[in-house]
């Protein structure tokens, strides 16, 4: 397969991402509200600050089909700095969704989609995950490669939503989806903090810092 074919097939990936991304989100909030399942709506807001960010790597991956390098331009550097700010909004919001879920003791009416949803979401990341980093490899792209990497996090983040849902949805464990909540802030912050040290410092992908 020949580079204009692959950077085609790494633009779909992208595509893809950025319209699953919307799709999870709205299902997400949308039984997120009705089982007032504050996890899962966390969770779906988070999609969409992934969209944000899915729309600057599609662009990316544009810019670098035709130009064959990595450096960034204004157009990725604002839509990194529009969706750093996008999580810090989300994190404040969780943090304090959480926090006043423990105070008030609120539980959620059931978890179940959240299970459904989590369970979906690893898969399909895992998969975007092959597919980028094949494609990345093939291309020698590092910044095809470091856009897989920070997919992990999606996974990292189903993983909490799956863990509270399948505990709560079991044993009715109190608090536990005000706890994933605080689970989803913290990677939240972490990625928000990410895409401002990407603009400050040029690095494609700072997701491998410890966690």
């Amino acid at each position: 397969m020949d580079n204009k074919r692959l950077y085609k097939y790494a633009l779909y990936l992208a595509l893809f991402t950025i319209f699953y991304n919307i799709l999870e989100g709205l299902i997400s909030i949308f039984f997120g509200i009705t089982d007032e399942s504050f996890t899962l709506l966390g969770f779906g807001l988070d999609s969409f600050a992934e969209v944000l960010s899915g729309v600057g790597i599609a662009h990316m991956i544009v810019r670098s089909g035709k130009r064959q390098d990595n450096d960034r331009d204004d157009f990725e550097r604002t839509a990194l700095r529009i969706t750093g700010v996008s999580f810090y909004i989300l994190t404040a919001g969780l943090v304090f969704t959480g926090i006043y879920n423990i105070i008030t003791g609120h539980k959620p009416e059931t978890t179940f989609w959240g299970i459904v949803i989590s369970l979906v979401s690893i898969a399909v990341m895992l998969l975007l995950v092959y597919g980028k980093k094949r494609v990345g490899r093939q291309l020698n792209s590092a910044a095809i490669i470091a856009d897989a990497e920070c997919t992990k996090v999606c996974i990292y983040m189903s993983l909490i939503l799956l863990v509270a849902s399948v505990t709560y949805e079991l044993f009715k464990i109190p608090y536990i989806d005000a706890l994933g909540t605080l689970g989803l802030a913290y990677y939240s912050f972490r990625e928000g903090r990410e895409c401002f040290e990407k603009v400050r410092t040029g690095n494609l992908c700072a997701c491998d810092d410890k966690r």
